[in-house]
């Protein structure tokens, strides 16, 4: 496996995934993390997230907005929890496997790309 980066991910697609591939290994996972240093792997190896503190409910909902459309080109569509106004959490999973895939790390390079 090459060693991704940041703009290697940036500059990749998602690939649909409708089932039938295997999760990325653990080691894997924390390969495809260096490159986005600033997510977390869930304590059960099956998603990655990143928490921001934006400035105000406006700017948190415009990046919601930002990351909604990067999704939607992707077709890989991220959980959104916005809370106490401005608090955003960002968790990646390929649902249809059940667990991680590059696709997660690719969107969460983009989502970086364009955070506030």
């Amino acid at each position: 496996m090459n060693v991704p980066t940041s703009d290697s991910l940036c500059r990749s697609s998602c690939v649909p995934c409708e089932g039938g591939v295997p999760t990325l290994s653990a080691q894997e996972a924390e390969t495809y993390l260096a490159a986005v240093p600033h997510w977390s792997l869930a304590d059960d190896g099956k998603s990655v997230f990143r928490n921001w503190k934006l400035m105000s409910f406006n700017q948190a909902l415009e990046f919601c907005n930002s990351i909604g459309a990067i999704a939607e080109s992707e077709q890989h569509h991220p959980d959104l929890h916005l809370t106490g106004y401005r608090h955003l959490r960002v968790e990646l999973t390929t649902h249809a496997i059940g667990g991680l895939s590059e696709n997660d790390f690719i969107l969460a390079a983009k989502i970086d790309a364009a955070a506030p």
